[in-house]
């Protein structure tokens, strides 16, 4: 599968004023699991205070870090940063504007515990899950966005691929897709997905959800699709996975805690990608769409109670 979306790492492009944009912290998250141990360490400590790093040379960095200069540095460039000097200044910047930001009661953050209360897990969990659409919204390429937009609206047919939690939202987007019109199939099954992949060519669309991005029958069924001609399109918290080798990447930013693993916290921030390629596909093809939609809607209005 050729990779041919612009950087993870780059900065997104928006449309209109206001827009989010997506954070230092944010991006250096996605790109964790691929780092070396060292840069990692470093990468780790960023995520964890960037206020600190801002405020730290690079030689206390390094050695809260355990590991040299040398590496701090190459860490830098792999995240598109000349060296630690701007790094600095980019973090010094971003926790600036972020606390400006802040306004009221401080926003419940950190781990669920055993000993909480209830309320402060409502409370946790709530701030959580919002931080998690807004943050995928920030790390939503627009341009690679619209670029599967129109994809699916043009293709022959999409076939959707997604194990567990990624399954649940592969289907529904299938069933979004298959409301306003369009030939659509979502798969479990490591062999439904690789017969299914066989079967693909250039007029098709291979789409797989894996939020690690490691999920291997996905991974397998994305590349078979892309050796048959299909386009394919990765959605994975980790762009620098096996799965990101797709021809698009979408990346999401769900976070992980202790009582609620990846595959439940995944699968808010999918499906906020669900929804943007929906009503993108919707809009694009918006008098097919709304005719197919009040079709459907007066298909099943008779199973409705009336009162």
């Amino acid at each position: 599968m050729a990779h041919t979306s612009q950087s993870p790492v780059d900065r997104t492009s928006w449309e209109g004023a206001g827009s989010p944009v997506p954070t230092i912290v944010l991006r250096i998250r996605s790109l964790l699991p691929s780092l070396a141990p060292a840069e990692r360490r470093v990468a780790q400590r960023v995520i964890d205070d960037p206020g600190r790093v801002a405020a730290s040379s690079i030689t206390r960095l390094a050695g809260d870090c355990a590991t040299s200069e040398a590496t701090v540095i190459r860490f830098c460039r792999t995240i598109d940063f000349r060296g630690y000097r701007e790094l600095r200044l980019a973090l010094a910047t971003e926790v600036g504007r972020t606390s400006g930001a802040r306004s009221g009661a401080p926003e419940p953050v950190g781990d669920i515990h055993p000993d909480d209360r209830l309320s402060t897990v409502v409370r946790k969990i709530t701030a959580t899950d919002a931080r998690a659409v807004q943050e995928t919204g920030a790390a939503l390429d627009v341009d690679v966005l619209r670029a599967v937009v129109d994809a699916l609206a043009t293709a022959r047919r999409i076939d959707v691929y997604g194990v567990g939690a990624s399954g649940f939202v592969g289907a529904d987007l299938r069933r979004k897709l298959h409301r306003i019109g369009l030939t659509s199939f979502a798969w479990t099954d490591a062999h439904a997905m690789l017969t299914s992949a066989a079967l693909l060519d250039g007029r098709d669309v291979a789409l797989g959800f894996s939020h690690t991005g490691t999920t291997l029958d996905t991974v397998r069924a994305l590349a078979e699709a892309g050796r048959r001609g299909a386009r394919t399109v990765a959605v994975t918290n980790f762009p620098r996975s096996p799965v990101g080798r797709a021809d698009h990447v979408l990346t999401t930013a769900a976070r992980e805690t202790t009582f609620r693993s990846g595959s439940t916290a995944s699968r808010l921030a999918q499906l906020t990608v669900v929804d943007c390629l929906f009503v993108g596909v919707a809009q694009s093809r918006r008098a097919e769409s709304r005719g197919a939609l009040e079709t459907t809607r007066e298909a099943v209005r008779g199973l409705r109670t009336t009162g």
